[in-house]
């Protein structure tokens, strides 16, 4: 299986579960086409301009943004991106023109009590690369365009001539390949803000491991070297983080949160269902499909098999942990084999059964540390992987 279909069902396994059809407080806004992009170059993998949603604030959040970038995992090799750029994650001219707008992107103060009247944007995401890609020359024989970093310039630019320019509030976010791209650009985007405004950025399911596969090898590794040297997006990594290693190493988030001077808040599952699926598990070492019942359903999981899952959670706050602390980050893990929801109405502000740790959800999590009433650091302590279904984490 190829690693955008892969990207794919990964993104339609978060679209499904958020997008309800026919849902009387369903939210969808038109996409802007941005046709001046191309003059910079700007373009999706098959040469068509970027698109983003943006629905204005009003009232006291007229000043305030928020800017979410589309998920949908990367294409590491030629074949990889010519069939991406056949469909929606590698062309506007395949995106639908609306864009669901729920959890932290809807307009209620029900559903989303802290950014309701912001500037809500959501970014379309469609280059592969997690927005750092810049390649000059065109792939003649497949005409394909790698520039997702300038894709990220012209729709930051766009904004700013919109209104960013005055905010007085900002934050960039993103869920899974967004996450990461907002990780990577977090203290650029800052820069793109008045200095005086409260700026920072929360990731969702993007923090993504260097780990190992079952057998102990560096699939993820090697798939996000493949993707740097194809997209070119070296120069568009941290520099802090390239001047130090090799740079497809700095597409990892444990080798790049350590040089970002911006506040971060990171949301993620210990257990992430991506990375279960595809850093642990990679399809290629399952030809028997051994795995199958387990990775889709983890309550169908053998003893030897929840063992294995519960190594990579090991392995993954092993890694987190090794972080150097910082008064300014905040992070919400949890134990579900989830792979994030910021932008699910259940994930974000389910009112019946949220998600919670220290007896907060993640709504009340990340205002609290946007706003600076408080700061929150947990990690859920629960020491084995759970099919959440919104059950309270952490509390009992």
């Amino acid at each position: 299986m190829t690693t955008f279909m892969l990207a794919l069902l990964a993104c339609l396994a978060v679209f499904c579960t958020t997008h309800v059809l026919g849902a009387k407080d369903d939210l969808y806004i038109n996409r802007t086409i941005l046709e001046s992009a191309t003059a910079q170059g700007a373009v999706c993998l098959d040469g068509s301009p970027p698109a983003y949603h943006l629905d204005r604030g009003h009232g006291t959040g007229l000043r305030s943004w928020i800017i979410y970038l589309d998920g949908g995992g990367w294409c590491d090799s030629i074949p990889d991106c010519l069939n991406r750029s056949t469909m929606f994650l590698g062309s506007t001219k395949k995106m639908s023109q609306i864009g669901l707008f729920a959890g932290i992107l809807h307009n209620t103060s029900q559903k989303n009590p802290e950014f309701y009247n912001w500037n809500r944007v959501r970014v379309k995401y469609c280059d592969g690369s997690s927005f750092t890609g810049d390649v000059e020359q065109v792939d003649s024989d497949n005409k394909l365009y790698f520039r997702g970093a300038r894709i990220f310039k012209a729709v930051m630019e766009d904004l700013w001539s919109k209104g960013m320019k005055n905010a007085e509030n900002a934050i960039l976010s993103g869920i899974s390949a967004g996450g990461l791209a907002t990780i990577l650009n977090c203290d650029k985007f800052k820069c793109l803000i008045p200095e005086n405004a409260r700026v920072k950025c929360i990731a969702d399911a993007g923090f993504f491991i260097n780990g190992k596969t079952i057998y102990g090898t560096s699939y993820i590794q090697e798939m996000y070297r493949r993707i740097v040297n194809l997209h070119g997006s070296a120069k568009n990594l941290p520099l802090a983080c390239t001047a130090s290693m090799e740079p497809s190493l700095c597409f990892f988030p444990q080798n790049v949160v350590p040089f970002v001077q911006t506040p971060l808040f990171i949301i993620n599952s210990i257990y992430d269902y991506w990375q279960i699926n595809n850093t642990l598990i990679p399809p290629y070492l399952d030809p028997q499909h051994a795995w199958k019942d387990c990775i889709r359903h983890i309550n169908n999981c053998t003893f030897g098999q929840r063992i294995v899952i519960q190594a990579f959670g090991v392995e993954f706050l092993k890694t987190f942990e090794e972080l150097p602390p910082s008064l300014t980050r905040g992070y919400f893990l949890t134990s579900c084999y989830s792979h994030g929801g910021i932008l699910s109405p259940d994930y974000w502000s389910n009112i019946a059964r949220p998600l919670t740790l220290l007896n907060k959800t993640i709504t009340e999590a990340v205002a609290d540390w946007y706003f600076e009433r408080e700061g929150f650091q947990s990690i859920d302590p629960h020491p084995y992987v759970r099919d959440c279904k919104l059950v309270k984490l952490g509390n009992e």
